[in-house]
């Protein structure tokens, strides 16, 4: 009795208020302006990496500059372990421990082999960049929160609006057969220069059974990148194996 009379009973939380019914208007009119705000991206990261393989996490930094130029480098306490660069012409991935690097044009195929993302490289960029990688150009229906986009005449792409502010809380693709693809969450934004951005990305690729979780620290936007940055001049020592390499 004694215990129970000094012990502290928190106070329940305060009801949140609903979410807003966003005019369909104003989610595609923020989706672009988003979209043409951020440009570039420079972030430290912690990405958690799930799948048939196993799991596990690292540090990654992370450089993009949209449409098609994107740096990771993955961190131990040692110095990266792996350098992976694109650009619209050429992608290489640098091993340093090993000395083996691997040289490849930057298809779908090819990018998720680094990235673990099956789309193409500027839709890689643009979700980097927290930014749903949507046509809002293509025909569309507003269902509550939820715009759904169609494409011949089959869903294509649906996004969720479950937020306070007219940003995107979750995006679906879909293959011709009408399955879900591949799919991101969005959330924690906070406020820059440039708008809303979202520090915390989760990404499924659904057929293959993996999952990225990717959470951004003190991200810097708009900052401009020199071109050498999306290439690399691989040592002399360095010696070059085939993309099948790297695995699936």
């Amino acid at each position: 009795m004694g215990l129970a009379g000094c012990a502290t009973v928190a106070p329940p939380e305060a009801p949140k208020p609903p979410v807003p019914d966003w005019e369909s208007s104003t989610l595609i009119e923020t989706m672009k302006q988003r979209s043409d705000k951020f440009r570039t991206l420079r972030a430290l990261a912690q990405v958690d990496y799930a799948g048939p393989e196993g799991n596990h996490g690292f540090q990654e930094a992370v450089i993009v500059q949209r449409p098609d130029r994107l740096r990771l480098e993955t961190l131990t306490f040692l110095g990266a372990i792996l350098i992976f660069t694109t650009n619209d012409k050429e992608m290489i991935g640098y091993h340093p421990r090993e000395g083996v690097f691997v040289r490849a044009q930057p298809t779908r195929d090819n990018l998720r082999r680094y990235t673990q993302i099956p789309l193409e490289l500027q839709e890689v960029t643009m979700l980097l960049m927290g930014l749903p990688p949507v046509d809002v150009s293509a025909s569309w229906e507003q269902q509550g929160n939820t715009l759904i986009f169609s494409s011949k005449g089959r869903k294509r792409d649906v996004l969720v609006f479950q937020s306070h502010q007219p940003v995107p809380t979750k995006w679906e693709r879909f293959n011709d057969d009408g399955n879900i693809e591949f799919s991101a969450e969005f959330s924690d934004y906070i406020a820059s220069a440039s708008g809303l951005f979202p520090c915390a990305i989760v990404a499924q690729a659904h057929g293959q059974k993996k999952r990225v979780s990717i959470r951004y620290k003190e991200p810097d936007f708009n900052a401009t990148i020199p071109p050498e940055q999306f290439s690399q001049q691989i040592p002399a020592h360095a010696k070059e194996v085939p993309i099948e390499a790297v695995g699936d």
